[in-house]
This record gives structure tokens, sequence and C-alpha cells, in this order.
């Protein structure tokens, strides 16, 4: 029997060697992927090795990264893990909490230390460059800050807004700060945040763009200037993928259409491809329904409108703004939206050639404290 016991855990460590070389093998072989559809994200690359990098635990940091978002059939092994959570009674699952009511809210994760200074820094550096513009910022809140009522017992929702206190409190010059909190807060009973997803409903996004309006200048559309159609009722957006919970309800995507419709050249000025419309409706055949909204994010959009005596806008954002873009075309004669993950051009020269008058930046408060590209800014002015 003692016998019989030692080859079969030889064996078994044999066969389990053997899967850890196999997996290792196919990881190596198989391409790294840059996007993740099914969570809306920019995947961790391959970091370069340095000895700072090293010394300071970055390397380290971001190498773990990387083996967990390259990791074969990550979808796969997310939701196996998700329904052995499920099964144990587990409210969270890979940073997203399921919650009442069939909300999943993606958990916050404060910024590593130095960052948000960092990024305050180069934003100032910005606006310093930049005198003669309008500059206006707002931070939007997650799910997390606002739907607390949703979250499952003992679940925190973090620290978002007081961590954009701290920006507010630190952004001196001439650009305005917007928080959209109160309104979000005053209207969470009804469906301003995607249950399954990570982003604010186009409700939520008029909520915002109605706020934008008396301090930009522009009387903003009451909601019945629109006709509000929903255009699928079938979204399971990234929070759903990147938790791997199942047995959720699909979400609804809503438009709202003008009763009284302007003119719109949208151009994609990379792809170098130009259309008559913001939505992108054959997208919400694919998993990313989202991308319904100008195609998903790119490096730089130019939006012509109908309105030919108005200002010329700029937007740096991250895809928050996508649905909240076409509430303003009615107030500005030309519209430039850059992405900074994808845009490698000087942002101040691209003010200064396009005679920009005013310049909004708008992410949500999770996607500007993960992402470092905003830090981007301050190249332009070097």
């Amino acid at each position: 029997m003692k016998k019989f016991d030692q080859v079969y855990y030889r064996a078994l460590a044999i066969l389990l060697l053997m899967f850890t070389g196999a997996v290792l093998v196919v990881n190596c072989l198989t391409p790294s992927k840059v996007f993740s559809e099914s969570e809306n994200r920019m995947l961790q690359k391959l970091p370069k090795f340095s000895l700072e990098t090293l010394v300071s635990g970055k390397f380290t940091s971001e190498f773990e990264s990387y083996l967990s978002d390259q990791f074969m059939e990550r979808d796969f092994w997310i939701a196996l893990k998700s329904d052995a959570d499920q099964g144990m009674g587990k409210k969270e699952s890979n940073g997203v909490y399921i919650g009442k009511d069939g909300y999943l809210i993606q958990k916050f994760s404060p910024p590593e230390k130095g960052d948000l200074e960092d990024k305050v820094e180069a934003i100032q550096a910005f606006d310093n460059a930049t005198p003669g513009l309008r500059k206006y910022m707002m931070l939007v809140p997650t799910g997390a800050a606002v739907l607390e009522d949703k979250l499952p017992p003992y679940a925190s929702g973090g620290d978002e807004m007081a961590y954009w206190k701290k920006i507010k409190d630190s952004l001196l010059g001439d650009i305005r700060c917007f928080d959209v909190y109160p309104a979000l807060e005053a209207n969470k009973e009804q469906s301003i945040y995607y249950k399954t997803d990570h982003h604010w409903t186009t409700k939520g996004a008029f909520l915002a763009y109605r706020e934008l309006g008396e301090p930009m200048g522009f009387t903003p559309k009451n909601e019945d200037d629109f006709n509000i159609r929903q255009v699928t009722s079938q979204f399971y957006g990234s929070l759903y993928s990147k938790s791997g919970f199942r047995h959720i309800q699909p979400d609804s995507i809503e438009l709202y259409y003008p009763k009284t419709p302007g003119t719109i050249s949208v151009d994609y000025v990379d792809e170098k491809q130009s259309t008559d419309s913001m939505y992108v409706m054959d997208n919400l055949a694919k998993k990313d329904k989202y991308t319904v909204f100008f195609n998903g994010n790119h490096g730089l959009i130019r939006i012509t409108t109908g309105n030919t005596e108005g200002r010329r806008l700029l937007i740096v954002k991250d895809s928050y703004a996508n649905s909240l873009i076409p509430f303003l075309t009615p107030h500005f004669s030309e519209i430039d939206v850059i992405d900074l993950r994808y845009y490698d051009g000087d942002v101040l020269k691209l003010t200064e050639d396009r005679q920009i008058h005013d310049i909004l930046i708008l992410y949500n408060i999770t996607t500007f404290f993960e992402d470092p590209s905003i830090k981007t800014l301050a190249n332009s002015v070097e």
C-alpha cells in the first residue's frame, strides 16, 4: 500500500508539472492581447526590465499583472472561479461585488502613492501653458460611490469622493471642476448606471450634461426635447465578464434622439473614416454593445455640427464621455475628442491648430486613477 501511495503521488506530481509546463508553453507561444473586449480595458503588456523598475517593485508588480491578464483562456477560468465563489456564498469576485437588485459594482482601488500628485501636476502644467482657454473638469463617481445602498453587507464603496476632493483642492488656476455626485445621488433610484457594466447609462450621462450647461455657457436641452428609444435589451457589460458572475439579467441601452435633429459629421481621423451618425447600430450585435456610441474609443474624433456660430470644444476623455458627447453637439460648432490612451499627438499644438475655445476633461474616477495616460498632458508643454 505504501508503495502504491508513492507511485500515486509521484504520478500526480508529474502530471502537475506537465500541466504547468504546457500552460507556460502555450502562454509563451500565444501572442499577447492588447485589449480585452469582454472587460473593455487595456491589458497589461510585458513590462520592460530595468534595474530601477526592479528595485522600486514596479517591474514585479507589472509582471504579475501581465501574467494574470495574458493567462490562457482567462475568461473561462474567471467564470469557473466565480461559480465556485457563488456556491460558497461569496459576494465579490475579481474586484466586482454582486449587490442588491442584480447590480454588479466595481470595487474602488485607491491610487498608488504619488500617482494623484503626478496627475494633478500634469494637468496644472497644461493649464499654465493654455491661459487663453476656458477649462473644465468632471470626474464622474462610479456606482461604488453613488449606489452604496446596493453593495453587499460589510462592503465599502471606497473613498472615491475623498480623492476627488483632494484633486479639486489641489487644482489651482483656471480649471473649473464640476461635482456631479449630488445630481446622480438625487436620481439614484432611476437607472443611471448599468447593472452589468461599469459605465453610466445614457440617463446618467444626460443628468451630467444638464450640470454642464450654465457653467459652460449654454442652455441645456430638456428630456422632452428627445425621443428616447431602447435599442437593445440584451447588454451584458464589462463587469459581467470581469466578475464571471452568471444568472444576471442583461441591461438595456437607450439612445436620445433630438426631436429637432441637426446635421452631424463625424470624422475618425486616424482611421480616415467619416460618417453622419454618432451611433454605430451594427455594434448592437456585438459583445460590447456600449460601442454603439462612436464605435468605441479612438485616438482622435472630430465632430462638425450645424451650429456654425458655436465655439470649438476639445474633450479629453475616457469611455464615460462617449454617451454624453451627443448631448453637447447642438451647443458647439466643432468638437475634437481625444483619448490619451490612443492619441500620440501634441495636445497643446492641437488646441492652437484647431483654434480651440473650451476644454473639458471628463473621466470616471476609477479610470482616472488607473490610467497613466493623463500624465502625457505635461509632455505637450515641456
